[in-house]
C-alpha cells in the first residue's frame, strides 16, 4: 500500500525539470518509492527493479494532464478565451502567458484547484488500473 501523499510527491518529482530528467519507481507490494534523476547516481533503483513488483510513476502527459487539461479548463470556465489560449500554445512560454491571462481574470487560484483535483483523480485512476492499493487517510480533502 502506498500513501497518497507519497505518490503525489513522486509524481511531482517525475514532472520536475525537463522531460524524462527524473524517474520514480513504486514497489507495488511495499509502497516504497525510489527516485532517480539524470543528476544523481544511476544505481538508485533496487537490483530487481525490472520485476513485476515495480512500476514507474507516470508523468503528467501519460495521465493526459498537459495541454488537454488546460483546454478542458478553458472550455469549462472561459470559453470566450479558447482561441487566445490556443494561440498561446503554438509558441514557447505558453504556460506563463496562460497563467498571466488567468491572473488577469482572477481565475488563477481556481485553475490550481482544478489542476490539483484532476491530478488526484488521474493518479487514483492510474492506481486502480495498475492494482495499486492507496492509503488516503493522510488526505484532508
Amino acid at each position: 500500500m502506498v500513501k497518497f501523499s507519497d505518490l503525489e510527491d513522486a509524481f511531482l518529482f517525475t514532472n520536475f525539470g525537463e522531460f524524462s530528467d527524473n524517474e520514480a519507481l513504486l514497489n507495488k507490494k511495499t509502497g516504497e518509492i525510489y527516485y532517480r534523476s539524470d543528476y544523481s547516481d544511476p544505481d538508485e533503483f533496487p537490483e530487481d527493479w525490472e520485476s513485476d513488483d515495480y512500476i514507474f510513476i507516470p508523468d503528467k502527459y501519460e495521465l493526459e494532464l498537459g495541454k488537454s487539461l488546460v483546454f478542458d479548463f478553458v472550455e469549462e470556465y472561459i470559453p470566450d478565451q479558447f482561441e487566445t489560449v490556443q494561440y498561446f500554445f503554438r509558441r514557447k512560454g505558453a504556460y506563463s502567458r496562460y497563467k498571466d491571462l488567468l491572473d488577469s481574470l482572477d481565475l488563477l487560484e481556481l485553475w490550481y484547484e482544478y489542476e490539483n483535483k484532476k491530478t488526484k483523480e488521474a493518479l487514483l485512476q492510474w492506481c486502480k488500473e495498475n492494482d495499486i492499493e492507496v492509503d488516503l487517510e493522510d488526505e484532508n480533502d
